[in-house]
């Protein structure tokens, strides 16, 4: 795999986020456990990536170090054009709010809310008025048309998750993170939130980002990554569920693939 290993220096328009030699490690001396070691990474604009690998590989970390909520032990991150590395409390906060979207297993809707509370809950919290325009065309990218003064009680799972998706998508960010999104529903629910997650790349321009164990959700992305042992070790465009299955039966077998 080739990897991009450019530090410092200017962004391009075509990189909505990078890491650059990124460590993270946990504890230290004989107790310090590496969940990221050295990896360089650059995720495209405008296009939906997964990112994969066994239990304990460091996907979910690299994720979290990408979206500005862990701090690296060493190493740089870009946002867009911003190193987030060097970036204090205040600013990164106020990044996080204003270019990352965030979609999780867990829905964490407002029970209390409608649906179109929920999704503008954000920016209501920010003082940022909603663009019309643009919350019209999430919500009915995401099929949530006729179920907008619905409250959390009242949706499916299914439903739910969208209400995530348009929450994460309309405050129009640089980048969304998933985090297993469709973790906790069934199948016919989960393909219907990715289907939507790849139709807010198609049809809206968004990035994404997923972190998946599930080859199926996988096969939606247009780039797979591959960790293990805290490494980047492989890459898979265009992916079908059965090449991101075989893919990881490799690790199963043989262990790290180099």
């Amino acid at each position: 795999m080739t990897e991009s290993r450019t530090g410092g220096g200017g962004e391009s328009t075509a990189v909505a986020a990078r890491a650059w030699q990124v460590v993270k490690a946990y504890g230290s001396g004989e107790t310090e456990v590496v969940a990221l070691d050295r990896v360089d990474v650059e995720i495209a604009r405008g296009a939906f990536t997964a990112i994969m690998g066994p239990s304990g590989s460091g996907k979910s970390t690299l994720m979290h170090c990408l979206a500005g909520l862990d701090a690296v032990t060493s190493g740089q991150i870009w946002v867009g054009d911003t190193e987030i590395t060097s970036l204090k409390d205040r600013k990164l906060t106020r990044l996080r709010r204003d270019k990352i979207g965030f979609i999780f297993q867990a829905f964490n809707l407002l029970p209390t809310l409608n649906a179109l509370e929920n999704i503008t809950l954000p920016m209501d919290i920010a003082g940022v008025r909603p663009d019309r325009e643009w919350l019209d065309r999430v919500v009915s990218t995401v099929g949530l048309s006729g179920r907008l003064k619905h409250r959390p009680s009242e949706l499916s799972g299914g439903q739910q998750q969208r209400v995530a998706v348009a929450r994460a998508l309309a405050s129009r960010p640089e980048i969304i993170f998933g985090d297993e999104p469709t973790g906790n529903l069934d199948s016919r629910a989960g393909a219907e939130v990715l289907g939507f997650l790849r139709r807010s790349v198609d049809e809206l321009g968004q990035t994404i980002v997923m972190v998946t164990h599930d080859p199926v959700a996988a096969a939606y992305a247009d780039r797979v990554l591959y960790l293990a042992d805290g490494r980047l070790v492989d890459e898979m465009w265009r992916p079908t569920a059965e090449s991101v299955l075989d893919r990881m039966k490799a690790f199963d077998t043989f262990g790290r693939v180099s």
